[in-house]
C-alpha cells in the first residue's frame, strides 16, 4: 500500500467515524484534507489542528538506611503522550441537525474532535465555536492529575534499616522499617489547572515490598516498627525476615537488598475522580554473618 492510499484510508475512517456519530451528516468526499505534512485525517476541506500532550515522571534519589539487636537509589518511571486532533466539518451539517445544540451554523463552525492516548482511544465529539476562532483544546481531567503527580517529589523509601554500615547474623530477626516524609512516604498533595478546571491529587505508599537478596521477598503495607534494645529477639510485628545463610557467598560479601514502594494516588476534580500508581525503589546492601561461637 503506497502513501496515497494510506491517506485515502485515513480518509475514508474519519469519514466513517463522523458518520457514525452524527448519522444524518453527509460528508464531502471529493479530496483529502492536509495539514502541514501531516495529512492523516480528512474529508471535504476539513481543517485540522493537532496538538500532543506529553506526561511523564523520572526519578533518582540517594539517602540512608535494625536486627534485633543504607543507602539508596532511585529508578526511572517512563510517561504517556496524548495525540488530539480537532477537524474542522466543512461542509456544515444543517442547522435543524441536534449536534448544533441550538446555535447558528451562519455564525457558528463545528469541529470533529479525538485523541488517542497510549494507543487507546479516548471519547470523540464535536465542539461548537465561533466562526472563525478555532477550538480550545479541552482538558482531560486524567491528564491534569499526571501533570500534578508529575510536579510532586516521589522518591523510593528512605530505608532506616537495614542499614549498609549495619552488621547482621543469621537466624536473627531483622527489622525492617523506613522513614517517613511527604517525598518518601507521603501524604503528598499537589494540583494541577488548565481549561478552567483544576484536579488535586494526593499520594501515599501504600505498600513497600523487599526483595531481600537471600531468594526471599517481604510485603509491609506500613512503614515497619522501629526497633529498639527492649525488644531483644523478638521478630518485628510489622516487617521483618530472619536470614538462613551469611551473605559470604554473594557479590561483594554483601546481600542485595531492594525495597520498592507502591505510591497510590486519588484524585478529583473537573467532576471526576480516579485512581493512579507510581512505583519507586532503593537499594541497600547488607552484610550477614555466622553466629560466632567461642571456644
Amino acid at each position: 500500500m503506497d502513501g496515497h492510499e494510506v491517506d485515502r484510508s485515513r480518509a475514508a475512517l474519519l469519514a466513517r467515524r463522523l458518520a457514525a456519530l452524527t448519522g444524518a451528516l453527509t460528508l464531502a468526499s471529493a479530496g483529502v484534507a492536509h495539514a502541514g505534512d501531516d495529512p492523516d485525517v480528512g474529508a471535504g476541506k476539513c481543517q485540522v489542528i493537532k496538538f500532543c500532550v506529553n506526561v511523564g515522571v523520572g526519578d533518582e534519589t540517594g539517602g540512608s538506611g535494625g536486627q534485633a539487636g543504607g543507602s539508596q537509589g532511585g529508578s526511572d518511571n517512563g510517561g504517556s503522550k496524548m495525540d488530539c486532533k480537532y477537524t474542522k466539518v466543512d461542509p456544515k451539517p444543517p442547522a435543524e441537525w441536534p449536534g448544533w445544540k441550538g446555535a447558528d451554523p451562519k455564525k457558528n463552525d463545528l469541529y470533529f474532535y479525538g485523541c488517542t492516548d497510549g494507543g487507546q482511544n479516548t471519547p470523540d465529539g464535536f465542539v461548537v465555536v465561533p466562526a472563525g476562532q478555532p477550538p480550545v483544546p479541552q482538558v482531560d481531567p486524567r491528564e491534569l492529575a499526571q501533570r500534578a503527580v508529575d510536579s510532586m517529589t516521589l522518591l523510593g523509601p528512605d530505608i532506616a534499616s537495614p542499614r549498609a554500615a549495619g552488621k547482621y547474623t543469621v537466624g536473627v530477626p531483622m527489622w525492617m522499617w523506613v522513614n517517613q516524609s511527604p517525598t518518601t512516604y507521603g501524604p503528598n498533595t499537589a494540583s494541577a489547572t488548565a481549561g478552567g478546571i483544576t484536579v488535586t491529587a494526593t499520594a501515599k505508599v501504600t505498600k513497600i515490598v523487599w526483595t531481600m537478596g537471600d531468594g526471599a521477598s517481604v510485603t509491609c503495607n506500613g512503614p515497619g516498627t522501629p526497633y529498639t534494645s527492649s525488644d531483644g529477639m523478638a521478630q518485628s510485628p510489622t516487617c521483618g525476615h530472619v536470614y538462613s545463610k551469611s551473605s559470604a557467598g554473594a557479590q561483594n560479601g554483601k546481600f542485595p537488598v531492594t525495597a520498592t514502594s507502591t505510591w497510590t494516588i486519588n484524585w478529583q476534580g473537573g467532576g471526576q475522580a480516579g485512581q493512579l500508581t507510581e512505583v519507586r525503589q532503593t537499594n541497600v546492601q547488607v552484610a550477614v554473618g555466622e553466629v560466632q561461637v567461642v571456644r
